[in-house]
């Protein structure tokens, strides 16, 4: 899979684009959660927290978080997803939680497609066998997800974008970053969303807030107009920015994501 362009992880970009820290404390080992890790291509471990369901065959979610968090974050949140009977696992881009490496734009949907490969091992030593899964990006995290459903063989059950973004370059600019705009392009150059979800054909969710600052409403529209599955939906809350959509509709939230896991389940 091609890499985004070199300015991505240039001193001018990355800096802006990446806010990674460590994940304190030992490492998770019990029945409600623990961490694992996986090879990256070049061997880099990234880390993984997973919190299992009460069935063992319950659909599972795998997430990939925004850019200034980390799998452990999501620790506080994870029994809403499981009194749902429903698995969550949250990945760290190399260089944040338990992940080794430094963060780079060229290796994180490498670095996803090789999560994914490697979940399978970790649930089978766990005896874990989730009746589906399904890929989900928050914001940064929306690159790796879309990548993984558009290119993962086999592919996730369903796909799930949270405050995704349709324009690479534009969102770099937002957070503070410079890369040269000319020749340039989103599809050869850029993290390519919007081209990546017009490749998906399984049920697709698109999450937004009505007052997101930092990635417009109009870029999760965007992505689900370019969206290729059949079944594709958008959720646009009403008075929720870039980081509180469960904050301010949580039940609805929540019903979303269900339905959209327990239509993968069904096919």
């Amino acid at each position: 899979m091609r890499p985004p362009a070199e300015c991505l992880d240039s001193a001018t970009v990355a800096p802006a684009l990446f806010h990674p820290r460590r994940q304190g404390g030992a490492p998770l080992d019990g029945p409600r959660a623990f961490d694992a890790t996986i090879a990256a291509d070049d061997g880099t471990a990234l880390g993984l927290r997973l919190f299992p369901a009460a069935a063992a065959d319950a659909p599972l979610v795998l997430l990939f978080h925004g850019n200034g968090e980390i799998a452990g974050d999501y620790t506080a949140l994870a029994d809403l997803w499981t009194e749902r009977d429903v698995a969550l696992a949250v990945a760290d881009f190399r260089g944040y939680g338990l992940s080794g490496g430094s963060p780079s734009a060229s290796t994180l949907q490498a670095d996803a497609l090789a999560v994914w490969r490697g979940l399978s091992g970790v649930l089978k030593a766990r005896g874990l066998a989730p009746s589906a899964r399904v890929v989900m990006g928050r914001s940064l995290g929306s690159a790796a997800a879309c990548a993984v459903a558009a290119h993962a063989r086999p592919g996730p059950d369903g796909l799930i974008v949270e405050s995704g973004f349709a324009d690479t370059f534009a969102l770099v600019h937002r957070v503070g970053g410079r890369c040269p705009l000319d020749g340039l392009s989103e599809d050869t150059d850029g993290f390519g969303n919007p081209g990546l979800i017009g490749q998906v054909d399984v049920p697709t969710l698109v999450l937004h807030g009505a007052e997101d600052g930092i990635i417009p409403a109009s870029e999760g529209r965007q992505l689900h107009a370019a969206a290729g599955a059949p079944d594709h939906r958008l959720m646009v809350i009403p008075g929720a920015g870039h980081n509180d959509l469960f904050a301010v509709a949580p039940e609805a939230y929540m019903d979303a994501v269900e339905r959209l896991v327990r239509t993968a389940v069904t096919g």
